[in-house]
């Protein structure tokens, strides 16, 4: 679908907003996630989970832990109390693989049922895969090669084809259900899950790239953040490659639990299943043949939300509608981003591609979006504010490489120095040319800002194009006095991005 089409998309779902709630009973956590919907943009409003561990021992037992039972409501009698103060009736509540597979699961999923609200749907292995791989492609769209999706008793494989979901299949590979009992051996975890993984031959030569999904596998995220002092610290679509998921693997099996733990963004609880996470890790990447690991911050709890929404709402671009939702409640005139990006695009259109055609044109809409982003900030304070805002805006659909880019553009959006980013390492993740593009962009969005004072019918008297060696700007007489000394400046600065020179000229109306 062409991105402008999908920008007309965006406004007409924004307009409703929806609160929704997913619960969901794993064998490690029982978790509750308050959505907020503005169209295709997903806000987290409320995060909270209770450790309640359902799945310990339950290889051997073959029922969930009886202690940890009455945990596991406790949190759900919250989530319900919590629930019905806020006001949001939309709730979906799902068990996985520890209730699925627990001789007892049917008369916890009844007691659930007699003492809240909540009606649990139990999920089988490939409803779990099915739906985790659908939150995947909701905060990667396109995502090609397998979706892992790792819990406490299971692993869930998916293959994906370009964002199109292949057919799911489930393993007793969590760490509940294939580590032995006793001291940590390595070499017989390895044997159990290179035996369980060969079973169905679904990872023999797959290549593409691997989507991990899941807290411990998060959690390595982060472990690989430390190691690197990487600049950018967000695990969502981070990216390393498969030799640098060798290394990890080694240090994991090096650091002790206290020592994991001491690691920003790692848990105390997670920081003893991390060894296992990267060995299981290693082991998929190797067998599959995988070039690549992405990791995501959607999975399970997304794909339920997901699939009771309309199909076009899904189709809506992640990013478009992420800036539209984050920046319209404090933008001085909400629909000036529309007019905005129609306005860059012929000039963009004729700029050299620094992501893809597609992409290009995604980050130009979304980059309009956002132009008026610190319009209630400090102007002190303003370009820090925004710049930062935008890196780490909890968006989907955009990797680190056009995060840096897109704060960028809001760096020179308003005002800022090109020698100020040289000195931050996070926009080392940018090449030059990149950091070009970004530059003129955001020149551009400021120029179009100035010259019609966020007027939509005045923006339409100025026309920018970019010619060979040339950023020319077409100003229709009737507008002429509007056209004053920083709009010289700003051409300027804007052409000299990408090595051209600027040139005004006036056009004399038709009815003159």
């Amino acid at each position: 679908m062409d991105p402008v089409s999908i920008t007309h998309q965006v406004f007409a779902e924004n307009a409703v907003e929806r609160d929704i709630a997913v619960i969901d009973v794993g064998s490690n956590t029982v978790r509750m996630v308050h959505f907020r919907l503005e169209g295709r943009a997903i806000w987290p409003v409320f995060n909270e989970k209770v450790m309640a561990g359902l799945g310990r021992g339950l290889r051997q037992r073959g029922t969930l832990h009886p202690d940890n039972i009455d945990i596991a409501m406790r949190a759900l009698k919250r989530f319900e109390r919590l629930l019905d103060a806020k006001g949001v009736g939309e709730r979906y509540a799902v068990a996985t693989a520890a209730v699925r597979n627990a001789s007892d699961g049917p008369d916890f999923v009844r007691r659930v049922a007699a003492e809240t609200s909540f009606r649990l749907r139990v999920l089988s292995g490939p409803e779990e895969g099915e739906l985790s791989a659908l939150g995947l492609v909701t905060g990667i769209p396109g995502a090609h090669g397998m979706m892992g999706d790792l819990g406490g008793s299971s692993l869930e494989l998916t293959p994906l084809d370009h964002g199109a979901l292949g057919a799911g299949q489930t393993f007793a590979l969590g760490p509940q259900e294939a580590i032995p009992p006793g001291p940590w051996d390595a070499d017989a975890v390895c044997a159990v899950v290179d035996q369980r993984l060969r079973e169905d031959g679904v990872l023999l030569g797959q290549g593409g790239e691997f989507y991990a999904i899941g807290g411990a596998w998060r959690s390595l995220a982060q472990l690989a953040f430390a190691r690197s002092d990487y600049p950018l610290r967000v695990a969502h679509q981070f990216r390393i490659d498969a030799r640098g998921v060798r290394e990890l693997t080694r240090l994991a099996s090096r650091l002790s639990t206290a020592s994991l733990a001491g690691i920003p963004g790692i848990s105390s609880r997670r920081a003893p299943s991390i060894p296992y996470a990267a060995l299981l890790l290693s082991r998929i990447v190797e067998m599959g043949k995988f070039s690549h690991v992405v990791f995501s911050a959607y999975g399970l709890r997304e794909g339920v939300l997901m699939q009771g929404l309309p199909a076009a709402v899904q189709a809506i671009d992640p990013l478009i509608a992420g800036a539209e939702a984050l920046a319209r409640p404090v933008s001085p005139t909400p629909d000036f981003g529309r007019s905005l990006a129609s306005w860059i695009a012929p000039a963009m259109a004729n700029v050299d591609t620094v992501f893809t055609p597609r992409r290009d044109r995604v980050l130009q809409e979304t980059a309009a979006r956002l132009a008026d982003l610190g319009a209630r900030r400090h102007p002190d304070h303003r370009l820090e504010l925004t710049r930062d805002s935008v890196l780490y805006a909890p968006f989907a659909g955009i990797n680190h490489a056009e995060r840096a880019f897109l704060a960028a553009v809001m760096h020179y959006r308003y005002g800022g120095r090109r020698s100020a980013l040289d000195e931050l390492p996070v926009f080392h993740l940018i090449d030059e040319a990149q950091h070009d593009v970004a530059q003129m962009l955001g020149c551009t969005l400021r120029l179009g800002a100035k010259l019609s004072g966020r007027s939509a019918s005045l923006l339409d008297r100025f026309t920018l194009r970019v010619e060979p060696g040339l950023v020319c700007l077409d100003v229709d007489e009737s507008v002429r006095d509007l056209y004053v000394e920083r709009s010289v400046s700003l051409l300027g600065h804007l052409a000299g991005a990408i090595g051209r020179k600027g040139e005004v000229r006036y056009l004399q109306t038709a009815d003159a």
